[in-house]
């Protein structure tokens, strides 16, 4: 019995029901063990190899999320800064929603992993959260999300409108950055020219009225292209100029891997940028510097063609 087929959309299954790449594949690791041992038990006239995948899988997110708070941003904690002096400080007790990793599982349906839902999901309830996901998301009957989760079509049905009701009340869960239409890849090479270039004002060009910068684990943000510019005078100026940025797509989004020139020479990963593009424009930067996160999502030096 071969489960490897099934563990990228396992691993993007978990990580919209935990908001964590790297707890989605140790669970998807804990459902192949779980599925391995219990091979013998299986019954194909049940349910398919696939849907008995996503039962365990379903049983080990709800069990990992007993007691747990939801996986925020920044942005879902308080209100913007207005002074981009302020210490950045990091708030490491906050579990951070991280991005998935397209570099690492290359999945079919990856509209449904970008950030703003991902956050919107961690709002729900666990058992909606499954619900939603697995009649919106991967499309199962109602019939086969009952089974999975040990209750009644009518109680999925429930579920289902109580889940879509609350997303949709959710600020950003409709929004959608296509990184291979190419209005978005034109207006990120901008971004990325600029953001080498150290030009600062055509980075605001390239902004929304009411962008927004944050920086998990840092949980100080900011709204606006004011201050999102005065923000990255202060990177420059305390980083220096002279990066190296390559782009990559990061949950179905487009994203930029920025290297920070170091001071002997060369240059080091320093953060994975996580981009919403609307009309044209920078609508939303999410800015990872964990160092797991970056060795998920990046390579650690910048391609000969930067």
């Amino acid at each position: 019995m071969d489960f490897e087929p099934y563990r990228g959309e396992l691993v993007a299954y978990c990580y919209r029901m935990l908001g964590s790449f790297h707890e989605a594949e140790d669970l998807v690791q804990e459902t192949m063990l779980r599925a391995w041992k219990a091979r013998e038990r299986y019954d194909p006239a049940r349910a398919s190899v696939r849907t008995w995948l996503y039962r365990i899988a379903t049983n080990v997110c709800l069990t990992a999320l007993q007691g747990r708070g939801r996986r925020p941003l920044p942005s879902g904690l308080g209100a913007p800064g207005t002074d981009p002096e302020a210490p950045l400080t990091p708030a490491l007790d906050v579990p951070w929603l991280e991005p998935f990793s397209d570099a690492r599982f290359d999945v079919e349906a990856r509209a449904d992993l970008r950030l703003a839902l991902v956050a919107a999901l961690q709002l729900l309830p666990a058992r909606q959260r499954a619900v939603l996901v697995l009649r919106e998301v991967l499309e199962f009957s109602a019939a086969e999300v009952a089974d999975q989760l040990d209750t009644s079509v009518p109680a999925v049905n429930s579920a289902l409108q109580r889940a879509r009701a609350a997303l949709g009340e959710a600020a950003g869960a409709d929004e959608v950055s296509e990184p291979d239409d190419p209005g978005v890849r034109a207006a990120v090479l901008r971004y990325q020219r600029a953001f080498e270039a150290a030009d600062v004002p055509a980075l605001v060009r390239l902004l929304t009225d009411d962008a927004v910068l944050e920086m998990p684990p840092v949980p100080l943000w900011y709204r606006g292209r004011g201050d999102y510019g005065r923000f990255m005078e202060r990177v420059f100026r305390l980083r220096g100029t002279g990066w190296r940025v390559g782009s990559l797509t990061a949950g179905g989004q487009p994203a930029l891997a920025a290297y920070a020139p170091e001071p002997e020479g060369g240059h080091r990963l320093h953060s994975v940028q996580v981009l919403t593009v609307t009309g044209g424009r920078i609508a939303r930067n999410v800015v990872f510097t964990d160092p797991r996160v970056l060795a998920a999502c990046a390579p650690a030096r910048p391609s000969a063609a930067g």
